[in-house]
């Protein structure tokens, strides 16, 4: 945090800018500001408050913020880490490993995940319905259509047919 504090000052001196205009453009008293140039992190209560308020420097100052918050981000890993990166790395890579060469697993009846069973016949019987409607609509459209039948053509053979048969 020191050398993220140190480049935050030199580039504040750099702009010309001195740490009283800078706190009260920022809203932050000089100390916090002397705080974050030196790097005590222990005067502030906040480790995410302390985030906040390099965000708000760096942009002030006109840096890039991806740049300053990989360091912060470095400065935060080391302070909050027991582990290193390297065991970290170590162990993912063991895992893998063993999760490759491991034989699969017996699985109780009890902890295989079950599927949601789908009820298909309502959705036959809707399809079913849904052709049936269909079918009877054809069918009054093809009737509605349909010609009607002359029975003037037929009149004179009716009455033809009907005196042969009497």
């Amino acid at each position: 945090m020191k050398e993220l504090g140190s480049y935050l000052k030199k580039t504040r001196i750099s702009n010309g800018v001195s740490l009283e205009e800078t706190a009260s453009d920022l809203s932050l008293s000089v100390a916090q500001l002397e705080n974050i140039e030196s790097g005590n992190t222990r005067a502030f209560k906040d480790i995410y408050k302390l985030k906040e308020y390099v965000i708000l420097y760096t942009k002030y100052l006109g840096l890039d913020l991806d740049e300053v918050m990989d360091s912060f981000n470095e400065f935060l890993f080391e302070k909050t880490s027991k582990i290193s990166l390297e065991d970290i790395k170590e162990a993912e890579r063991k895992e893998l490993l063993k999760e490759k060469n491991e034989k699969p697993k017996i699985r109780s009846p009890y902890t295989i995940p079950h599927r949601r069973k789908i009820n298909m016949w309502p959705i036959i019987i809707w399809i079913g319905i849904i052709l049936l409607v269909i079918s009877i609509c054809l069918m009054i459209i093809k009737n509605i259509n349909k010609e009607p039948i002359r029975n003037s053509e037929l009149k004179g053979i009716m009455e033809v047919y009907y005196e042969f048969t009497y």
